[in-house]
């Protein structure tokens, strides 16, 4: 079942697809993804602008990922980025979020899962603004800027290794 919601705010308008009934059950992650989103945003001086958080299940980001990149399986966050030219605010691209293995990160990593959820969504973001991983510097610049957000959201360090016991 797909349910689209959009709600302007501020430079940043954000349409929220609902593909997956797994999304209803956890509590306030599709809130955080965009709450994350904002923030990114907001902390990037992006303007305005448009894009989508499309929030699936692992079977829809398998063929997804299959389709666009190659890899026949599920990963847990894609991003497309486009350019809109013409009237109206640029359309940045879509986020797609895979509520299935997200969820197994989250309990493997002993995260909460809408922090995880955050993070995912504002790494989605910095694709879409050109941010990558390929290169080592590339890769510091985006875990930095990703740190950043996420502070602001009061999210911990996604890549912090916890401390052994």
């Amino acid at each position: 079942m797909t349910q689209a919601l959009r709600k302007p705010r501020g430079a940043l308008a954000i349409d929220m697809m609902v593909e997956s009934d797994r999304w209803r059950q956890s509590g306030d992650a599709a809130a955080l993804a965009r709450a994350a989103v904002i923030e990114a945003a907001a902390a990037l001086s992006t303007a305005r602008a448009e894009l989508a958080i499309v929030l699936t299940d692992d079977s829809a980001m398998r063929a997804l990922n299959r389709i666009w990149r190659g890899v026949d399986k599920a990963t847990n966050v894609l991003s497309f980025p486009t350019k809109r030219a013409g009237e109206g605010p640029p359309l940045l691209g879509d986020i797609v979020l895979a509520y299935d293995t997200i969820a197994r990160e989250a309990r493997r990593q002993r995260k909460p899962f809408a922090h995880h959820v955050a993070h995912l969504a504002v790494h989605g973001f910095l694709h879409l603004l050109g941010y990558d991983h390929e290169q080592h510097a590339d890769a510091e610049a985006m875990e930095q800027a990703e740190r950043d957000i996420l502070r602001r959201l009061a999210i911990p360090d996604p890549y912090r290794r916890p401390a052994k016991a």
